[in-house]
């Protein structure tokens, strides 16, 4: 079973899940304590995490990942939601300073 090393709010949390784990919906369902979340589905970026080891065995950052956090994903941050944990990896919510994509502004057609 992969090993997940969380650091966060000056802590680290360090447990073993499950293969193919998601660490939102284990959070959402208090099996993973202290990881930060809203809604779970990549709209909201509150899960940003920046990945400090075991990247490679992660799947690529999505679109929605790449939308959202936009050249932070190449700094190695992600979106907690999006990954799926196959291997020990060691993530980091310290820290962290990325905001939401400024949205297009629609034009008024006549």
């Amino acid at each position: 079973m992969p090993n997940v090393k969380l650091h966060v709010d000056g802590t680290i949390v360090e447990q073993e899940v499950k293969d193919n784990a998601n660490l939102v919906v284990l959070a959402g369902t208090r099996q993973f304590p202290k990881l930060k979340y809203g809604c779970g589905m990549g709209r909201c970026i509150k899960c940003t995490c920046q990945v400090l080891s075991g990247a490679e065995s992660l799947d690529p950052p999505n679109w929605k990942e790449e939308k959202m956090l936009g050249e932070k994903v190449n700094e190695g941050y992600r979106l907690t939601c999006q990954l799926t944990i196959r291997d020990d990896v060691e993530i980091t919510q310290d820290n962290i300073s990325v905001s939401l994509p400024k949205k297009r502004s629609a034009t008024a057609v006549k």
